[in-house]
């Protein structure tokens, strides 16, 4: 707070100005931006602070800066091409093709032999 001043005797002065302060623990902060990106505080210091009535946080720590947009499912991902290959190689349906090229990564081939060895 204030060098040289001992924080016990400064917390007895603001608690006689009608100021409250509190230490909250907080394993990570995030602030949503208007830009849709998000400020991340992963090991933050939040106090917080009521004055007369008016409740203010303040927080210090480390920060950095993140898009929260999803990356694109494997689901979107898998076309409808490569879904009828694997069901005209193998007879199953589609949604047992889907399923077999998402537990694939997307590989036709290993979700042709998964289909293939699962009939036998």
């Amino acid at each position: 707070m204030i060098p040289g001043v001992n924080p016990r005797q400064m917390q007895q002065m603001m608690k006689k100005m009608g100021i409250n302060q509190a230490e909250l623990t907080a394993t990570q902060v995030i602030i949503k931006l208007d830009n849709g990106k998000e400020l991340v505080f992963p090991d933050p210091s939040v106090s917080k602070i009521n004055m007369m009535g008016q409740v203010t946080y303040q927080l210090t720590g480390e920060s950095f800066e993140r898009d929260p947009t999803p990356p694109p499912t494997l689901s979107n991902s898998i076309s409808e091409d490569d879904i009828k290959t694997v069901m005209q190689q193998t007879g199953a349906s589609k949604e047992k093709a889907l399923q077999a090229l998402k537990n694939n990564d997307g590989d036709l081939a290993s979700a042709i032999m998964e289909l293939s060895n699962s009939e036998e």
